[in-house]
């Protein structure tokens, strides 16, 4: 193997690692018990109601479902000289994106929202309760990836060794 192929690809860490910053600022923005514009509700605009949630915690889930699908896109693009790398690569920069995204999320609710007593259940601050939804960024790209290289591989020819050149498959008439 070349050197140039065993270099991970480091964009495919950092980029999705960086993008969970803007993430967690979308969630607080659109979650309830945050700056809530998706509801814009004043009911569900506190923590204190257990409402408030659920809602909270999905409006993550799909922030990162989203994101895990873009990121799927270009994972499956079959330009890269080491797919397997690129692809746990992009993997472990997901899961670095969805704990920055919850880190960001938690840090904007303490810093732009006033003081709350959550000595009665820490959900009251703005929080995420199912843990699990950090998965879903890392676990819905590979889901992505997986089904774009299904179907999009059912249309291509395989290669054969020698034949990159444009027309080499074609038949002689």
């Amino acid at each position: 193997m070349t050197n140039s192929a065993r270099r991970l690809p480091w964009s495919l860490l950092l980029v999705p690692a960086a993008a969970g910053i803007p993430a967690g600022i979308l969630w607080w923005l659109l979650a309830p018990g945050g700056l809530n514009l998706v509801t814009r509700d004043p009911a569900l605009a506190s923590g204190t109601v257990p409402l408030v949630w659920l809602p909270r915690d999905l409006t993550l889930a799909g922030i990162l479902v989203l994101a895990g699908c873009l990121l799927a896109v270009f994972l499956a693009d079959g330009r890269r000289a080491d797919p397997q790398a690129a692809l746990l690569t992009g993997l472990a920069g997901a899961l670095a994106g969805s704990v920055l995204a919850w880190g960001t999320g938690v840090f904007a609710g303490r810093l732009l929202e006033p003081a709350v007593d959550a000595s009665a259940n820490a959900s009251i601050a703005f929080s995420l309760r199912a843990w699990p939804v950090l998965l879903l960024w890392p676990a819905a790209t590979a889901m992505s990836v997986f089904v774009l290289e299904l179907f999009g591989g059912a249309g291509r020819k395989p290669r054969e060794k020698g034949t990159e050149q444009a027309g080499a498959n074609s038949p002689v008439k």
